[in-house]
């Protein structure tokens, strides 16, 4: 039966905690990827940050949300200039944005336990974890390409 170890992608691009959110879109646009696991120094995954992480506080209902919260917090006062730009969406670091914690998988993962995973948890992508360590990532794209390149990893999963 096909592994996570069969069908991962072994080199991913990773964030850091720190990185800012100009980092992460280059990363994003650089590599035409959608989502990049956030990794601490030991290589641990501690988040995943995607395009909908990046995208949703410059939106207008979180703008208006954030002005809201601004004029409460000031009540008729100037806020100090270094306290609005520390609030800026593009001075927000990944560790701000992250989704944590992360669903993950090990290598030895079947593609059926793949598919669940993905499925129950409403995810599109799950770090492959190997001791604590990241070692690659599955995406449902992975999943499809691997029912394309052998279509008895199917039958075998029913």
């Amino acid at each position: 039966m096909l592994t996570a170890a069969d069908i991962m992608t072994r080199s991913v691009v990773c964030a850091k905690p720190n990185d800012t959110v100009a980092i992460v879109a280059r990363l994003l646009s650089d590599h035409d990827i959608s989502a990049v696991p956030v990794c601490d120094a030991s290589g641990a995954v501690i988040g995943m940050i995607s395009e909908g992480d990046l995208i949703a506080p410059v939106g207008e209902q979180n703008i208006a949300r954030r002005t809201w919260w601004l004029g409460l917090l000031a009540d008729g006062m100037d806020l100090a200039p270094s306290f609005l730009d520390c609030i800026k969406v593009e001075n927000r670091s990944v560790g701000d944005l992250m989704v944590s914690p992360v669903i993950t998988a090990s290598p030895e993962t079947t593609v059926p336990q793949l598919a669940d995973l993905l499925v129950k948890h409403h995810v599109k992508r799950l770090p492959i974890v190997k001791d604590g360590k990241l070692v690659g990532i599955v995406s449902r794209a992975d999943l499809v390409q691997a029912f394309a390149r052998t279509p008895d990893a199917i039958v075998e999963a029913l």
